[in-house]
């Protein structure tokens, strides 16, 4: 099923909750609406589904216009933040309601699938009153997938979720996306979920679409620092500076080189974006892998002291105070250093997004396959 937005927008009265905005979800692939609360994710999903009916603009399903058509008649799936499920029903019968409305054939063995892939097998004798919260979001899944239908919405299904039910369901849905056909529309706040579900991502910000994509592309090549903020996890650290005589100029007297192979016009104010993971401190990362630029071009190095050591999962965040701002640097493994401690950190050209005075990108690092290009005149209109 190919769903299409045509230049749709919502608002009520004075307030806009959607822009204008047009996008084309990839059948049969997962599309991640990303950004913040408030960033029009679900005002955009009950305009998809057929709950609201948009301002302007249409809803086309395999081209023919459903703007005005309800919800309750066309063939979606929706899971919500909450656990909705029928409280008089067992898991069972949750599970099985879509497939009896439809007088589908096999509803034991399909129900019993489901509740095998979503690991909910044991309880399905179980109300959902005697479930756990992880394990009524999943009956709510199974339930939805069961119905089958060719457009599957999930807004932030996971968010009420402690940490571990979040890892565990995120990499269970992943197969199940992949292992169906359904065009799938997941809505979330955080960038890591939508690199880890992949597909193309949608990034949003206060009921703007600000850049649509394959995830990968719109990761390594964000049009703007509005992009880049909302696609980075820790946020992507960015230092105000200016392009002149063919250099980065910080502040300070500090200068760095362009990005290797880097053709530009554009002089003037600049952000120059780098991200945690791509920056090094001096004896820290022996083992990481090399970072330098494919040219051979060298490091620009920053002195920096701690101000916070943080360990996440197998990495340590270190935040720092530069005479240039502060940076976050994300280093593998276990790092032991103190409050104060001096350090020196490694910054590779080759590794540096600059964004021009409006906040567009002027350069992006190359990634080859991406079909994205390292340097750009973008800031230079």
């Amino acid at each position: 099923m190919q769903l299409t937005l045509d230049g749709i927008a919502q608002q009520a009265g004075s307030q806009v909750h959607l822009y204008p905005m047009s996008l084309a979800p990839v059948p049969g692939m997962v599309t991640v609406l990303l950004g913040a609360t408030l960033a029009g994710k679900t005002s955009l999903m009950r305009v998809m589904a057929g709950l609201d009916r948009p301002s302007a603009g249409r809803v086309l399903v395999d081209g023919a216009d459903v703007t005005g058509t309800p919800v309750r008649r066309r063939n979606v799936a929706m899971v919500y933040q909450q656990f909705i499920n029928y409280p008089s029903m067992t898991v069972f019968d949750n599970i099985a309601s879509p497939l009896r409305l439809r007088g589908a054939r096999g509803i034991d063995g399909a129900v019993r699938a489901l509740a095998g892939k979503l690991h909910i097998d044991h309880l399905l004798e179980r109300l959902p009153a005697e479930l756990s919260g992880g394990q009524q979001q999943r009956v709510a899944l199974a339930r939805a997938l069961a119905k089958g239908a060719p457009l599957m919405l999930l807004d932030e299904p996971l968010v009420n979720l402690d940490y571990k039910l979040r890892e565990e369901l995120r990499e269970e849905l992943t197969h199940l996306f992949e292992q169906g056909d359904a065009t799938v529309v997941y809505a979330t706040t955080e960038p890591a979920e939508a690199l880890l579900l992949g597909g193309h991502t949608a990034v949003l910000d206060a009921g703007e679409l600000l850049q649509y994509g394959p995830t990968a592309q719109v990761f390594h090549y964000p049009d703007s620092l509005r992009v880049a903020r909302a696609l980075s996890d820790p946020p992507m650290n960015l230092l105000p500076g200016e392009l002149r005589d063919g250099r980065i100029w910080l502040g300070e007297g500090i200068g760095m080189a362009l990005p290797p192979g880097t053709q530009t016009s554009y002089t003037g104010p600049v952000t120059l974006g780098v991200r945690a993971g791509a920056l090094r401190i001096d004896g820290a990362q022996a083992a990481a892998p090399d970072l330098g630029a494919a040219g051979g071009s060298p490091d620009e190095r920053l002195q920096g002291q701690v101000a916070l050591a943080e360990l996440s999962g197998s990495d340590t965040f270190v935040h720092l105070d530069t005479r240039v701002g502060s940076l976050v640097v994300q280093v593998p493994g276990v790092l032991e250093l103190a409050l104060g401690d001096r350090v020196t950190v490694r910054v590779d050209p080759a590794r540096l997004y600059l964004f021009d005075r409006d906040g567009r990108r002027i350069v992006a690092p190359a990634r080859p396959g991406l079909g994205g290009q390292p340097a750009t005149d973008g800031g230079a209109r």
